[in-house]
């Protein structure tokens, strides 16, 4: 048996942009993508902060030390800039793997997005 468990998080990142007319999808700067131990294409689960907005989305890779959090395509709809989100992944593994299983949590600075 599988279960699903906490895997990753970017605790509380600004959004910088959302781009409705994009196909789809979650820009991240690729720093914090690196930190979370993300993977370009995975299923992300995004919480809106400020309007209590919950929903998921793929990962794309941003450019490097830019700050860049965008909300692409109809997730667009679901956050305005400079809204506060977190983005949270999950992964599957045997209740035996999830007993020692550590996540990844990482806060970068609030105004920037960038690791301090």
């Amino acid at each position: 048996m599988l279960i699903e468990v906490f895997k990753s998080k970017i605790h509380r990142v600004r959004v910088t942009a959302s781009d409705l007319n994009y196909i789809g999808s979650i820009t991240i700067d690729e720093d914090l993508i690196e930190a979370a131990g993300l993977v370009v294409g995975e299923r992300v689960y995004i919480v809106n902060v400020n309007n209590g907005e919950r929903f998921d989305t793929y990962v794309i890779k941003g450019k490097r030390k830019s700050g860049e959090v965008c909300l692409n395509g109809p997730a667009a709809r679901k956050v305005q800039k400079d809204d506060i989100i977190i983005i949270i992944a999950y992964a599957q593994m045997t209740p035996e793997e999830a007993q020692d299983f550590q996540p990844k949590i990482v806060f970068p600075d609030e105004k920037t997005n960038l690791l301090t």
